[in-house]
């Protein structure tokens, strides 16, 4: 059944898809050089997962104070991955615009992905609005208006063009297995895990699930689209201030930097 879209930028269901969004981004392997010789993402993963969705909720949901500082804070965070393909990180930069097309379009199909699992498929008029909002999200840094895809046919077709080539390397892998399997982290984080390793193989495509050495078979398959169905009875019906927890939570940490002009803790992007 079609239904229209809800708020589903503030939806924490969304953070089910953050391990296929950072996995899609490091298979690109200009995306996984740069970032095994940049990022702390593995030291720091719930701070930079922080970091990438306070950006996203501040540019489709805040304020213009809130928008221009997380924009502040991104560029500062990609001022030092800036480098010739003479230097270490083979050519990665961070203000690439392909490059950063590429991450925002994670971040939108995940979304999408996510949001139609839950409420089924969105009617023309949702789904124009969805990717405009998404459009945002690029274009709010150095990538050129006319560089994200007119409509979302034409999104459709770059999608489909860089999956068929997408292949992750040896760098990109390091990082995304330790995503997956963290050592030294918060227990909390840990015992979320195998819960989340689960749904994000799911989500992949197959190639990326043997890239990344991600086990799945017909039972694997059986329980991913039992666990689903089961979301989208129970989801839904939870309060709106469970859902729309981690949203306020991220705003209200932003605002409190704000007002008190401090730095966050840790300088973050909003690829992995």
């Amino acid at each position: 059944m079609v239904q229209r879209l809800a708020d589903y930028r503030a939806e924490g269901i969304l953070l089910a898809g953050a391990g296929r969004a950072i996995l899609l981004q490091l298979a690109n392997p200009a995306i996984g050089r740069g970032v095994a010789a940049h990022s702390t993402f593995t030291q720091r993963p719930v701070n930079r997962l922080k970091g990438t969705l306070t950006y996203v909720y501040a540019t489709v949901y805040g304020t213009e104070e809130q928008a221009r500082e997380v924009r502040r804070r991104v560029n500062q965070a990609h001022v030092p991955v800036r480098r010739t393909a003479d230097e270490s990180s083979a050519g990665y930069n961070a203000y690439d615009p392909a490059l950063q097309l590429w991450v925002a379009a994670t971040l939108y199909d995940t979304a999408l992905t996510i949001t139609e699992k839950i409420r089924g498929p969105l009617d023309d008029e949702a789904a124009d609005a969805m990717y405009r909002d998404y459009a945002r999200i690029g274009t709010a840094l150095q990538l050129p208006a006319d560089m994200w895809p007119k409509d979302r046919a034409a999104f459709g077709r770059y999608w489909e063009e860089q999956l068929s080539t997408l292949h992750a390397e040896e760098e990109g892998v390091r990082v995304g297995r330790g995503l997956l399997y963290p050592g030294h982290t918060a227990l909390w984080y840990r015992a979320i895990m195998p819960s989340a390793r689960f749904l994000t193989a799911g989500l992949l495509p197959e190639q990326l699930r043997k890239d990344f050495g991600l086990a799945w078979s017909d039972r694997h398959q059986r329980r991913y689209d039992r666990t689903w169905r089961i979301l989208a009875v129970a989801y839904p019906r939870l309060p709106q201030g469970i859902r729309h927890w981690f949203k306020d939570y991220c705003l209200a940490e932003l605002d409190r930097d704000l007002r008190g002009n401090r730095q966050p803790s840790q300088h973050q992007g909003i690829s992995a």
